[in-house]
């Protein structure tokens, strides 16, 4: 069981969680945000908060990989492929807390494709229950997929950067 611990300890290190457990906070201080608040009433273990990532992500990648079932009616694919993707990105809050995932959302080096993926999400969601369009939602799919790419790539050092420049590269006419 000793060992267990300390391969938890170890995966914490790696994905950026604190090793030491979080001390909790007197009931005396009135003035919380709400983030602060669900941080402080969500106090999950290490191994609960693996399991919950494991078990978000793989319910997420599953429906991802299920919307590829019904690609050719874009509406439905649209709403599993949507569905798959929020349960995906949601499962990283059980490994980083809530508050820390919308800080790292809302950092100024990726505020501008958290906004562009979680705007095709809606979009996407939008053409998909409501306007019931298949030309349309197969549009804000693929907005939505590129988006996701884009936002995923934020979290990578300079990966925009080059993949930026790889475009102007391969799409330049002037020689």
């Amino acid at each position: 069981m000793d060992k267990m611990n300390q391969a938890f300890e170890k995966v914490k290190m790696l994905v950026g969680m604190e090793v030491d457990e979080e001390q909790p906070v007197p009931e005396e201080e009135s003035t919380f945000s709400f983030m602060e608040d669900l941080n402080r009433n969500c106090s999950l273990t290490t191994k609960q908060r693996f399991y919950g990532f494991a078990i978000c992500l793989s319910a997420g990648l599953t429906c991802t990989l299920l919307s590829m079932l019904v690609f050719f009616n874009p509406i439905k694919f649209g709403i599993t492929f949507t569905l798959g993707n929020l349960m995906a990105l949601g499962s990283t809050a059980f490994l980083i807390g809530p508050q820390r995932q919308v800080s790292m959302m809302l950092d100024p080096a990726r505020i501008y494709a958290t906004a562009l993926y979680l705007a095709s999400i809606i979009v996407a969601l939008f053409c998909a229950l409501y306007v019931r369009n298949k030309l349309l939602t197969l549009l804000a799919i693929i907005l939505e997929f590129s988006g996701l790419i884009w936002y995923s790539l934020s979290y990578i050092p300079f990966a925009r950067a080059m993949v930026s420049k790889i475009f102007v590269a391969c799409f330049d006419t002037e020689f």
